[in-house]
């Protein structure tokens, strides 16, 4: 008998249309389970993936009425209930985790990611969700005044400012900042389709943020 509540069967009615590229909701799964892991392992904030998260959260929604109606009208075992919500389970904690991964990157970093995305180009992606933006500038201002009730107001006038961390770009005057200023000759690998490397993030950034590479 057909599985009227298998996930592939429910992923498969739906579509998602992102970057001109006509998706099922099965891809959709797969390419948040792979946001997931790169969040989890890059250093980085990654690009925000609002779209899949709003297709995953649309699709659980569905997920959720599937199995209230195998419930109410009895059209599945007690144990093939138990398998279907086993599944919706899954997916709701990967998604979870994504998003709660994500915050606790802004509440490291949030001046130096509403810096950056201040000072995005328009031809790049955006690093934060509106609604990450909003809580990124809401956390870093209460922390400020926070810092300067309690801190900076009982200090002299001159030491009562709060300078943000800077992302520095050049060697200057003898300071190493952040590009390599080592001589090693730098190498080149040929990455092939399917292949992994230990390798540093630095050189795989930008092919991250584009999906050619997966973090494992």
């Amino acid at each position: 008998m057909e599985d009227d509540l298998d996930i592939s069967d429910i992923l498969a009615t739906s579509q998602h249309d992102s970057d001109e590229e006509e998706l099922t909701a099965a891809q959709v799964l797969e390419k948040l389970e792979d946001a997931w892991q790169n969040e989890k392992l890059a250093p980085d904030l990654l690009e925000c993936k609002s779209e899949i998260v709003s297709c995953v959260m649309v699709l659980i929604g569905e997920m959720e009425k599937n199995i209230q109606s195998a419930i109410r009208t009895k059209a599945k075992s007690n144990l093939e209930v138990s398998i279907h919500r086993m599944e919706l389970d899954r997916v709701q904690f990967i998604l979870r985790s994504y998003l709660r991964c994500r915050l606790n990157k802004i509440e490291i970093h949030g001046p130096v990611l509403l810096e950056r995305e201040k000072s995005r180009g328009e031809d790049e992606p955006p690093r934060l969700s509106p609604e990450e933006f909003a809580f990124a500038k809401e956390m870093s201002a209460n922390f400020e005044n926070h810092m300067r009730s309690v801190v900076l107001n009982q200090m002299p006038r001159i030491m009562q400012k709060i300078d943000l961390p800077t992302t520095v770009k050049k060697r200057e005057e003898g300071v190493l900042l952040e590009e390599d200023t080592d001589d090693r000759t730098s190498d080149r690998v040929d990455l092939a389709e399917g292949s992994q490397f230990l390798i540093s993030y630095k050189p795989i950034a930008a092919l991250v943020q584009n999906g050619s590479v997966s973090l494992l």
